[in-house]
């Protein structure tokens, strides 16, 4: 699927549930979950995804919430895996749940793995998160690393007066470890006055780990998302960079997002969606669903590129859409 540039990579929101509150993720106390009959079935999301791929969908990452807390979770992922042409299969989770599940989630075939984590702290983990399990979530790392997955990333949205002196400490990891380190601006999810008080563009994170010396970028895959990548040199991992504010990516994002509700979002923060769930339930063909992600690609090549530092709040908060 192409309107100038390649659309190769679908994220898939298989829950809005999460067991954890971060600020940035859940902050609108007046937001309702979905009903369970209303989110998508596995066997729907099956559906969806075999239509996607035969469209040129090369990359499914699958998220929440956390995805981890839906049941038969590595059922899925294993019947997912076997989607014929699919090339990568991903995951982002918070960790909670990982240590118990790893190895399973390794046996299903899964083995690209994000996990999302923005303090090193114990403490600071709980304020951030609303929960204190910070030592599961480390836990969970710890076997994933054992187990070998490949490539693990950590991903850690940097807050400004918040967690941005662990920078030096987030990139230490990845020079003792195999894994990727993800740095990713904080974008306004929350109300204007307290995304601009914890705002902190990259090129700052980057004048700040400049103390780790020379890096060696690396090259982009052609599934990658907006990431740019370094090796500093002497280390076993990488660094990511993730600016969507002061360098935003719609010039070349490659994704669509279906959300747990079923609605294809052909951009995160424009408000857009494309109902697939209600034609699915009522017996709509392959080709009429491939006709709906056709849409959807048509309708991103026209929207206007989206300044995040000038957007508004979007629809529903991040847990709802699926990041």
């Amino acid at each position: 699927m192409s309107f100038l540039r390649e659309i190769n990579y679908l994220r898939l929101s298989i829950t809005d549930r999460c067991n954890l509150g971060c600020f940035y993720c859940l902050p609108r106390l007046d937001w309702q979950k979905l009903p369970a009959p209303e989110i998508m079935r596995y066997e729907e999301l099956l559906q969806i995804a075999r239509v996607a791929v035969g469209l040129g969908i090369r990359k499914i990452r699958v998220t929440g919430g956390e995805p981890l807390v839906r049941r038969n979770v590595v059922d899925f992922l294993e019947k997912l895996t076997q989607t014929p042409g699919l090339k990568e299969l991903c995951l982002t989770t918070n960790g909670v749940r990982l240590a118990d599940m790893a190895r399973d989630l390794y046996g299903a075939g899964l083995r690209h793995l994000n996990l999302s984590l923005d303090s090193l702290k114990p403490e600071r983990y709980r304020q951030i998160t609303g929960h204190d399990n910070f030592s599961q979530v480390m836990a969970g790392l710890g076997q994933a690393l054992d187990l070998g997955f490949q490539p693990l990333k950590v991903n850690c949205v940097v807050l400004k007066d918040v967690n941005d002196d662990e920078l030096l400490d987030f990139a230490r990891l990845a020079r003792d470890l195999p894994v990727q380190v993800r740095f990713i601006e904080f974008m306004p999810t929350v109300n204007p006055e307290r995304w601009t008080r914890h705002f902190l563009p990259m090129p700052e994170v980057c004048r700040r780990l400049a103390v780790l010396g020379d890096m060696q970028v690396v090259d982009r895959q052609p599934t990658a998302g907006p990431a740019e990548i370094v090796r500093p040199v002497g280390f076993r991992g990488e660094l990511g960079f993730i600016s969507p504010v002061s360098r935003h990516h719609c010039p070349t994002c490659n994704r669509l997002r279906l959300t747990a509700a079923g609605r294809l979002r052909p951009c995160l923060f424009a408000d857009l969606e494309i109902d697939i769930k209600t034609p699915l339930r009522q017996g709509a063909s392959e080709a009429e669903l491939a006709s709906l992600f056709e849409e959807a690609v048509r309708t991103k090549g026209c929207l206007p590129e989206v300044k995040l530092s000038q957007s508004s709040l979007p629809s529903c908060p991040m847990v709802g859409i699926g990041g």
